[in-house]
């Protein structure tokens, strides 16, 4: 007999390093891309917790923390055959919970989750827009552009980090150091300092662009182009707020949006420096 809402007994425990097999078998059920190693990065960057019925994992939350005034959640899965049984809710208790009433908490949310995040004083603050596909041709970039570019190298990672900061309003080092781990990328440097910055590394079904942070949308262009095309016949994705206007350009070049998703906040926005943008997420996870 199939068990109701009424007969469940599920538990909540922390998801451990020994869990994010499991995990990733959850986000396979859900046609999520991430691969293990995807798993492994978040969770060595956050906590969160694991939902069990009869010993077997049914869902997933996890968050990080962003400096001392915010922290962001994600990876918030239900198996698809125990939807509607309140755990959604109680994983969404649990991790706000952890995080406590102190910090703002961001997220991103599709369409079928926004209700239950509103529930707990969650509103929307702009649309992000995910584009992929596997990418056929290059395309030129201006030589006034490519000139100030250069991949990115050890040296570059504190300055980059700040400059992610100042763009994002969150604390960035940790995230950062733990994609650099992975990633490789470009900088745009101007008569010795460092403009923008955008990095590249394997997810999911290929390739994932992510932060760009640029002081403008043509230079952010200019380094998303350089990346993109040095990975021509394989698959690119790209998360950018609705906000860097980027979405047209992206079809332009050959990277269709596929899906749109909110970002969510509880609490005070971040401060952001009009000098310098977020063009581009790291991920739907750690913003």
């Amino acid at each position: 007999m199939t068990a109701t809402k009424k007969t469940l007994s599920i538990s909540y425990r922390t998801l451990n390093q020994t869990d994010l097999n499991s995990a990733y078998e959850l986000s396979q059920a859900v046609k999520w891309p991430h691969r293990i190693d995807d798993w492994k990065m978040v969770h060595n960057l956050g906590t969160g917790f694991i939902a069990e019925y009869n010993n077997h994992p049914i869902g997933t939350v996890l968050c990080w923390e962003h400096g001392e005034k915010f922290a962001s959640l994600g990876m918030v899965i239900v198996s698809p055959d125990m939807q509607g049984n309140g755990i959604g809710r109680a994983l969404m208790k649990q991790i706000l919970a952890k995080i406590g009433d102190h910090k703002n908490v961001l997220l991103f949310a599709t369409p079928s989750g926004q209700p239950l995040y509103e529930s707990y004083g969650f509103h929307p603050s702009g649309d992000v827009y995910q584009h992929q596909a596997i990418v056929k041709d290059s395309h030129p970039i201006d030589s006034v552009h490519a000139s100030q570019q250069r991949s990115i190298t050890p040296a570059d990672h504190k300055a980059i980090a700040q400059l992610a900061e100042t763009a994002c309003g969150l604390a960035r080092e940790m995230a950062l150091n733990e994609v650099l781990k992975s990633a490789t990328g470009v900088v745009t440097e101007q008569q010795g300092e460092i403009t923008g910055f955008a990095l590249i590394r394997k997810f999911g079904r290929g390739y994932a662009i992510g932060p760009v942070i640029g002081s403008t949308q043509d230079e952010a262009k200019a380094m998303i182009q350089a990346l993109v095309n040095q990975h021509t016949h394989e698959f690119v994705r790209i998360d950018v707020p609705q906000s860097s206007q980027l979405s047209p350009w992206l079809e332009e070049i050959g990277l269709p949006k596929v899906d749109t998703v909110v970002r969510m906040i509880r609490g005070e926005m971040p401060q952001t420096d009009a000098n310098v943008q977020q063009y581009a997420l790291i991920s739907q996870a750690l913003g």
